[in-house]
C-alpha cells in the first residue's frame, strides 16, 4: 500500500500568511501541516510520497529525501491528476491518501481495516451523507480506481468517487475525532487552539513580552510588551492576522 500526501495548492484563502510560507508548512501545534499529513500515514505504510507545485523549492527542501516527492513544474494536477502522475511510483498498489491542509487529531487505521481491496474508501468526519462538498479525512483507492487517472488538472470527485458511489463501490467509513480544513485563517487558528487544548500556541525562539490569548506566534516571531494579541496569528515575518468575524490584517 502507498501513502499520497496532497500539498500543491496555492492557500490563497490562507493569505496572507501563505504569503510567508507554503500552506502546507503552516504549524499546527508547532509542527507543519505537511509532517502531521506523512504521520498520520505512517502506521499503516512506510512509502508516502508527496506532490508539490505552489511553493515546490521551499517544500522539497523541508521534506529532503524522507518521502518521494512528486513535482507538478507547469501547473497543480489536482487531487485526481496528482495520482496519474504518480502511476509510475505507486506501481499497482492501493494508495490511502490525504490532504496536507486538513488537520486531523485521529489516525486513519479505521479506512483500512477489513477492506476488500476492491471499493474506494472515503474516512468522513460524522459520516455523511456523502456529496462533492463533505469533507474528507483520507481516502483509500484501490488500483483500479488509481490505473485510469491521467495527469490531467482534474478532481478525484469528478472522475472517481461520483462514478464509484453510483456503482455502490464506494464506502463512506465515518471519522468522529476533531478535523478542520484549515482553508482560511480562522480554520486555521481553530485547529491550532484544538491541538493546543483552547491554549496559545507559541513556536520554538518567539519571544512574548505582551499577552497573548487564544493566539498563535511563528516560531522566531515577536510580541512586543505593550501588545495584546487576541484570537491572532503572529508570523515570523511580522505580520498579525486578527480573526474577527471579518478577519482584519495589519502590518506591524
Amino acid at each position: 500500500m502507498a501513502g499520497v500526501v496532497l500539498a500543491a495548492g496555492a492557500g490563497s484563502r490562507l493569505a496572507p500568511l501563505t504569503d510567508e510560507c507554503p500552506k502546507a508548512l503552516c504549524p499546527v501545534g508547532g509542527r507543519p501541516l505537511v509532517d502531521l499529513a506523512v504521520e498520520r500515514l505512517t502506521p499503516v505504510t512506510d512509502a508516502v510520497a508527496v506532490n508539490l507545485h505552489h511553493g515546490r523549492e521551499v517544500l522539497a527542501d523541508h521534506l529532503g529525501d524522507r518521502v518521494h516527492l512528486s513535482v507538478e513544474a507547469d501547473r497543480a494536477l489536482g487531487t485526481a491528476g496528482a495520482l496519474g502522475a504518480l502511476h509510475r511510483w505507486i506501481d499497482g498498489r492501493a494508495a490511502v491518501v490525504v490532504n496536507a491542509d486538513a488537520w486531523c487529531a485521529g489516525g486513519i487505521e479505521a479506512l483500512v481495516a477489513d477492506w476488500d481491496g476492491t471499493t474506494v474508501r472515503l474516512l468522513v468526519p460524522g459520516g455523511g451523507p456523502f456529496g462533492p462538498t463533505s469533507p474528507v479525512a483520507g481516502a483509500l483507492m484501490p488500483w483500479s480506481e488509481i490505473e485510469p487517472l491521467v495527469a490531467e488538472p482534474s478532481g478525484l470527485y469528478e472522475v472517481s468517487w461520483r462514478r464509484a458511489a453510483a456503482a455502490r463501490r464506494l464506502e463512506v467509513v465515518p471519522y468522529d475525532g476533531p478535523f478542520v480544513d484549515c482553508g482560511t485563517p480562522a480554520q486555521y487558528l481553530q485547529a491550532n487552539l484544538l491541538a493546543s487544548g483552547g491554549r496559545s500556541v507559541v513556536g520554538a525562539g518567539a519571544v512574548v513580552a505582551g499577552t497573548i490569548e487564544r493566539s498563535v506566534v511563528w516560531a522566531g516571531a515577536q510580541v512586543a510588551g505593550e501588545e495584546r494579541l487576541v484570537d491572532a496569528v503572529r508570523t515570523t515575518g511580522g505580520a498579525t492576522v486578527l480573526v474577527r468575524p471579518s478577519p482584519a490584517v495589519a502590518r506591524s
